[in-house]
C-alpha cells in the first residue's frame, strides 16, 4: 500500500520478539532483516536497505550451503540497492551471484531465472548499455512467454524492458511494439487508474514523439 512507516512498525515488532528469543544466526532474523531492507529501498533509503540486507545475508552465509536459494535472494536484494544508488559494478557483482546459483539450482524456465536476467538487463539498461540489456530481457522473455498466461504482469514488464532497450537505441518503431504489448496487458489486468497505465501511455508518447 506504500504506508512504509507502518510496515516497518510491524517488521520492527516482529524483530523485537525474534532477536529475544531466536539464537543470532536464526533463519527467521534473516527473513526480518530481509523484509526491513526491502522497505527502506521502497522509501528510497539506501544506505539502510543495504544494512539490513547485509544483516540477512550474514546469517545466510554461516548457515546455508553455498547454492542455496535463500543466499540468491540476499544477493539479489543487494544488487538491486546497488542498482537504485547508481553504482552499477557493484549490482551487476550481485546480480551475478545470484544468477550463477539459479542456473545451478533451478531448471532452466524457473520464473527466478527470468527475474535474475531482467534484473541484470536493467542495470545494463541504466548503464546505457542497451545492446546488453535487450539480451538479458529477451533472455527473461522467453521464459516468461513459455511459462506464463499472456496477460500475465510480469510479461507487460518484459514487454516494456526490451521497448525502453530499443528506445534507448533509437530504434523506436520496435520499441513502439514492445510498448504498445505492454500498455494493451496493463489494460486489461489493471484497473483503470492504475499508476503503470499511465506510465504505459507515457512511455509510448514520448517514443511517438521521437518517431
Amino acid at each position: 500500500m506504500g504506508d512504509y512507516s507502518k510496515a516497518l512498525d510491524f517488521y520492527d515488532k516482529t524483530l523485537k520478539i525474534q532477536e529475544k528469543t531466536l539464537p543470532p544466526n536464526h533463519p527467521s532474523l534473516a527473513i526480518s532483516y530481509s523484509n526491513i531492507g526491502l522497505v527502506y529501498d521502497n522509501m528510497g533509503d539506501y544506505s539502510k536497505a543495504l544494512e539490513f540486507h547485509e544483516k540477512a545475508l550474514k546469517i545466510r552465509e554461516k548457515t546455508l550451503p553455498p547454492n542455496h536459494p535463500s543466499l540468491a535472494i540476499s544477493y539479489n536484494n543487494i544488487g538491486i540497492v546497488y542498482d537504485n544508488m547508481g553504482d552499477y559494478s557493484k549490482a551487476l557483482e550481485f546480480h551475478d551471484k545470484a544468477l550463477k546459483i539459479y542456473e545451478k539450482t533451478l531448471p532452466p524456465n524457473h520464473p527466478s531465472l527470468a527475474t535474475s536476467y531482467s534484473n541484470i538487463g536493467r542495470v545494463y539498461n541504466n548503464m546505457g548499455d542497451y545492446s546488453k540489456a535487450l539480451e538479458f530481457h529477451d533472455k527473461a522473455l522467453k521464459i516468461d512467454e513459455k511459462t506464463l498466461p499472456p496477460n500475465h504482469p510480469s510479461l507487460a514488464t518484459s514487454y516494456n524492458n526490451i521497448g525502453a532497450a530499443y528506445s534507448g537505441m533509437s530504434d523506436y518503431s520496435k520499441a513502439l511494439s514492445f510498448l504498445e504489448k505492454t500498455l494493451a496487458i496493463r489494460q486489461k489486468s489493471l484497473p483503470p487508474t492504475h499508476p503503470d497505465i499511465k506510465q504505459a501511455i507515457d512511455n509510448i508518447d514520448y517514443v511517438k514523439k521521437k518517431m
